[in-house]
């Protein structure tokens, strides 16, 4: 499968290859980042050398960026709103992935299709506590705008993990009754806790953006074409998770080391949505995010689009249209 990135060219003579391009990453399996880690061809391509840092969350990459520590990153909106709301010199640049936050939880749980209405599905774990990883994630703030929308946020406690892993260790060990978060949580719940998704991913915030390519300002200014080489690698990784999800888990599997190759491709099949664009519904969504995000008081100015946003280094290497395809209609 990996053909496809003969289509990109070999790195230019101006290019330095002592230069080191700073990554921020999550453990996040449909994140394009695993694929490109695992290929020493990524390096080629774009004539650098880069050094892949791995974050627990979000919140905590921004946290880097602020510091100077990263030129790149995979992060959640909400995490980047954040932080760009916070002074944080950094703007999205791409998309890749739709509707990445799921629910799960115990399997004799009330859950979708016994139940269409998720406010009958929050309402059992009224004065019960669900794990979310980190404070202000993606996966955060689409869980206290939900119980907020069915008006249980003061009778179901939300308990913030710095690591998706613990959120894990506390279901199974009978601290938390359910869990919001990522696709690979919900999968290990269902392995290793008898649990089960309790509602569809695009049920829960339909387009939400589950991740974005953010880069620091100045890197945006000054390596425009080592940007758009990237996002050229980016895309064409999208392409592989959409179109040899079998091929990419057991790749991804193989790499990581510590999951199977079904565990990867149960967690890229949760929510097919992957894509570089950044797509009207995307950015739309994002904004939505903003308004959330001041009403639950995470912000006290709302970042305009332009400042969260540059679309122009995508458009450049994606052209018109996307592939995220549509949100199913269950």
């Amino acid at each position: 499968m990996w053909y496809v990135l003969e289509a990109i060219g070999a790195p230019t003579a101006q290019e330095d290859r002592h230069m080191s391009l700073r990554i921020g990453h999550l453990s996040t399996f449909y994140h394009t980042a695993v694929l490109l880690m695992a290929r020493k061809e990524t390096e080629d391509r774009l004539g650098v050398s880069i050094d892949w840092r791995l974050f627990g969350t979000g919140p905590a990459i921004m946290e880097a960026f602020r510091h100077g520590e990263l030129d790149l990153a995979y992060v959640g909106l909400p995490p980047a709103i954040i932080g760009i709301a916070g002074g944080a010199s950094v703007q999205c640049v791409a998309g890749g992935h739709m509707e990445g936050t799921v629910m799960a939880g115990r399997r004799q749980d009330r859950g979708f299709p016994e139940t269409t209405h998720l406010a009958h599905i929050l309402g059992q774990y009224a004065g019960q506590r669900i794990g979310v990883p980190g404070k202000g994630s993606i996966h955060d703030v689409i869980a206290t705008e939900i119980l907020a929308q069915h008006h249980l946020d003061g009778q179901i406690e939300i308990v913030n993990f710095k690591w998706a892993d613990e959120v894990m260790e506390a279901f199974l060990a009978g601290q938390l009754s359910a869990a919001i978060g990522t696709p690979a949580l919900a999968v290990a719940l269902q392995r290793y806790g008898d649990g089960k998704l309790l509602y569809p991913a695009h049920r829960l915030w339909p387009e939400n953006p589950s991740y974005g390519i953010v880069a620091d300002t100045a890197f945006l200014r000054d390596q425009l074409d080592l940007l758009e080489r990237f996002l050229q690698l980016h895309e064409v990784a999208t392409s592989l998770l959409r179109n040899f999800p079998a091929q990419c888990a057991q790749v991804i599997a193989d790499f990581v080391g510590v999951v199977d190759e079904n565990f990867v491709r149960d967690t890229l099949g949760v929510s097919p949505r992957y894509c570089a664009q950044l797509t009207d519904g995307y950015v739309s969504c994002t904004m939505a995010f903003v308004k959330t995000l001041k009403r639950l008081g995470y912000i006290a100015t709302e970042p305009s689009l332009e400042a969260i946003f540059d679309r122009r280094p995508i458009a450049t290497v994606h052209g018109p249209g996307d592939h995220y395809g549509k949100t199913p209609v269950a």
